[in-house]
């Protein structure tokens, strides 16, 4: 009874993902009632994630997590209920956004909403996953949705032919986190994340598979998060997806696979220390998740600058912030996997408000994406003109939004780990990023108009954008609300 009200969480949005695609064969307004069904099925998952959180730590379905109905495939915690309600609440704020731009854009077709709630269902299990099978399910199961509504927007060439090179490059990347796996199983025994650290105290496993199994997993998930040298599909792939579903992707996809690298890296990489040799192989992998976390930035926010798409230009951005969420797994400490969480909830705002304003803005050609159509827009738009710098302001670190408080934890836990180097790229990255986020500000306020003219502007969207809005303001001006909360969930 205990683990069933601790599994109520995947439960409901299970139920309710498969309550939305039956709702075709029961009603003819299927698009309205699929649209209701979504948002009250992330209501109440997030409500009975919220319950679960609630709940003692020492019930036997934590306790035993063999004995349990999941035998130890899934595991509970508040970390774990923590990113369930951020992936509910990203999903929530997509789906108030999108029906509007669909509609714009003559594609509001039922099966967008069970998709997004399928794509959140993976994501979860991602979180809530104690086996690396159950990571590799969650992946796929977010992945697939993703692909199909990259490419929902079907009368859009470049959204088929972004959606074709997602899957094409997904698929592949897949190939190597599932390779790495096996090693890893090849190498211990069993894809149990609680009795591989076992493994290694009794030093019976193959230190050559698990150092290939490792750096395999190390590439796919690396993919996934959008992180350096593998970056090059996310900006080709955000230009040509649904706006408010790149925000989406951005954001709880992108946390998805942070979650991923916690779960694996919390078994793997301190425990290696119980071999013999591990010291090295450790710090190996620190190593190299700490070069791809610098060059990950530094990648990212130069080649932002460049760019005159503004879709473009944010992808290129959250390349450059998924190496800042890499420097909590590099500094594999307390303050490291508290900073992603606060800096995914900070990103999460501030993200999927810009895109959800882009995607307000721009008509049904796709058209008002290039920076300069931004000229001026507080004059027309002066709302949208002040959230919109808000949440670059955000981005850019600069205080008192959500964003300065979230770099500001990163960096004092990889300083804190010994990663003095890499906090001062990440620094120097943050600067780099304030000419592009500044500049997009500049356009808007100090720039006549060109004579450019915006949709009107009318839609549910508006109370994502507030949350967006009071989400960035609270968490940046009293930052230890989050904080306390994130603290109290380990």
């Amino acid at each position: 009874m205990a683990e069933m009200q601790l599994l109520l969480p995947l439960i409901s949005i299970s139920s309710f993902a498969l309550l939305a695609v039956l709702s075709d064969a029961f009603t003819r307004k299927t698009k309205e009632i699929t649209y209701y069904v979504s948002l009250i099925g992330l209501i109440v998952t997030s409500i009975t994630a919220i319950y679960a959180m609630a709940l003692p730590a020492n019930t036997s379905a934590l306790t035993n997590p063999l004995d349990s109905i999941s035998k130890g495939m899934v595991v509970f915690g508040g970390y774990t209920y923590f990113f369930d309600i951020l992936f509910c609440l990203s999903a929530f704020m997509t789906i108030l956004a999108s029906r509007d731009y669909l509609t714009k854009a003559y594609t509001e077709y039922k099966e967008y909403y069970s998709l997004i709630l399928f794509s959140v269902s993976g994501m979860m299990m991602i979180a809530h996953a104690g086996n690396l099978v159950m990571i590799f399910i969650g992946i796929e199961t977010m992945s697939i949705p993703f692909y199909i509504l990259t490419g929902f927007i079907r009368n859009r060439y470049r959204s088929v032919e972004s959606a074709l090179k997602y899957f094409l490059l997904g698929s592949f990347a897949t190939g190597f986190l599932l390779y790495g796996m096996a090693m890893i199983y090849g190498a211990t025994g069993t894809t149990d994340l609680a009795l591989i650290p076992l493994k290694f105290k009794e030093l019976t496993f193959n230190p050559t598979y698990l150092s290939i199994g490792i750096g395999l997993i190390i590439i796919g998930l690396s993919f996934k998060v959008a992180a350096f040298p593998f970056h090059q599909w996310a900006p080709d792939v955000y230009e040509g997806a649904p706006t408010v579903i790149t925000g989406f992707m951005s954001t709880a996809g992108k946390a998805a696979a942070l979650v991923g690298f916690i779960i694996i890296a919390r078994a793997l990489v301190p425990n290696v220390y119980f071999a013999a040799y591990s010291s090295r192989t450790a710090q190996s992998v620190q190593l190299v998740i700490a070069i791809i976390s610098a060059a990950t930035m530094l990648i990212g926010n130069i080649s932002a600058l460049v760019q005159k798409n503004i879709k473009r230009m944010l992808a290129y951005s959250s390349i450059a912030h998924a190496g800042y969420l890499l420097m909590g797994i590099v500094a594999n400490n307390q303050h490291g996997l508290n900073g992603i969480l606060f800096y995914s909830a900070a990103y999460l705002f501030m993200q999927i408000g810009a895109f959800i304003i882009i995607s307000v803005l721009e008509n049904a050609k796709a058209d008002n994406l290039d920076l300069d159509n931004y000229k001026g827009l507080y004059k027309t738009h002066p709302y949208l003109a002040a959230m919109l710098a808000m949440f670059m302001f955000s981005l850019a670190g600069i205080p008192p939004m959500g964003g300065f408080f979230g770099k500001y934890y990163l960096f004092a836990a990889a300083i804190e780990s010994g990663f003095v180097w890499l906090t001062i790229v990440a620094v120097i990255s943050s600067i780099i990023s304030v000419y592009f986020y500044i500049g997009l500000v500049l356009n808007m306020y100090f720039k006549e108009n060109d004579g450019e003219e915006f949709p009107d502007v009318k839609g549910a969207y508006i109370i994502s954008l507030l949350i967006a809005t009071v989400g960035i303001l609270v968490i940046g001006i009293y930052p230890s609300i989050l904080m306390d909360i994130i603290t109290g969930l380990w």
